[in-house]
């Protein structure tokens, strides 16, 4: 009889514990949490308070409510939804490149080689840089006179080598998705990197031993359990490309069909002095940040408790 009742008494000890740990987490976890909160919601509910009225920057207390009227204003604009398709458009192409990049990256780091430890360091090098400075450097490389690509061209007699690379829709685009897979790859490549030191290298070993080609052991086991680093990456880098301001800022100041949806809020805010819809834009853009966030933790979440089962 005792030793069931002490049997009975240990589960309720172990949650009794457990809910005093979380119960430390918490309070631990609340000053934090708390100033983050004050910090993050008070630009956003005073954006969202301006995205309702209709804002006066030449006489600051002349203010009137206008409701949704800057929303459903933005939402029948065709410049907000060419900035959409653009924003879409950019995230979408620089992002696969890098992640094919990035995983070409990444395996090359891991493979074990003399001077390993200094082609990481080289190849980190573009992303240590300050996006400003990227910038400032493509568009030097594609300026039309004295830039570099134009001089290689010449040089080898292609066609191209008088083309003004920024001044055409196309073109302008295709720049600024290069500036960005440059400076951006590394970091693709280094957080796959972090998923591949965590696989065994028992499981390289016995694909190798059964007959497995090299293409095979790829696909077959480490791209399989590589999947939660990908996933994490890409939620890194589709939530930065979304709201990329930087490149098309310094390169075009948006024209040729570079703007994105932070740029075009900047110049409705900025430029045009709109105040209520430029936060309208703002908020909206934050929107949709938040909602390809949303469905790619819904994602990622799904798969890595696939994963998890299948192994």
């Amino acid at each position: 009889m005792a030793t069931a009742q002490a049997t009975i008494a240990r589960p309720r000890q172990r949650r009794r514990s457990g809910l005093s740990e979380r119960r430390l987490a918490a309070a631990m976890l609340s000053p934090s949490l708390i100033v983050i909160l004050i910090v993050a919601a008070y630009p956003i509910l005073y954006a969202v308070w301006l995205s309702l009225h209709q804002y006066s920057v030449i006489h600051p207390g002349l203010s009137r409510w206008v409701g949704l009227d800057n929303y459903r204003a933005a939402l029948e604009s065709s410049d907000f939804w060419s900035a959409v398709k653009v924003t879409f458009i950019f995230t979408a192409i620089s992002v696969s490149l890098e992640l094919v990049l990035g995983m070409g990256m990444a395996l090359l780091m891991h493979a074990a080689f003399r001077g390993r430890t200094v082609l990481r360091a080289v190849v980190l090098v573009p992303w240590a840089i300050l996006t400003v400075g990227t910038a400032l450097t493509w568009k030097y490389i594609v300026a039309p006179d004295s830039g570099f690509l134009n001089q290689i061209l010449k040089a080898l007699h292609l066609p191209g080598s008088n083309k003004v690379w920024l001044a055409e829709n196309g073109y302008a685009m295709a720049v600024m998705v290069f500036a960005d897979v440059w400076k951006t790859a590394p970091f693709m490549a280094l957080l796959l990197l972090a998923g591949l030191q965590v696989i065994p290298d028992e499981l390289q070993d016995a694909a190798k031993v059964d007959g497995a080609s090299a293409w095979q052991r790829f696909f077959r086991v480490t791209l399989p359990l590589l999947r939660p680093a990908i996933l994490v990456a890409l939620i890194f880098r589709t939530l930065d490309a979304l709201r990329i301001f930087d490149l098309p800022y310094i390169l075009t100041q948006g024209a040729n069909g570079t703007t994105t949806l932070s740029l075009y809020s900047y110049q409705q805010l900025t430029q045009n002095r709109l105040i209520g819809p430029g936060s309208a834009l703002a908020v909206l853009t934050f929107i949709i940040v938040m909602a390809v966030s949303f469905l790619y933790i819904r994602l990622a979440g799904d798969n890595i408790r696939q994963l998890a089962r299948e192994t």
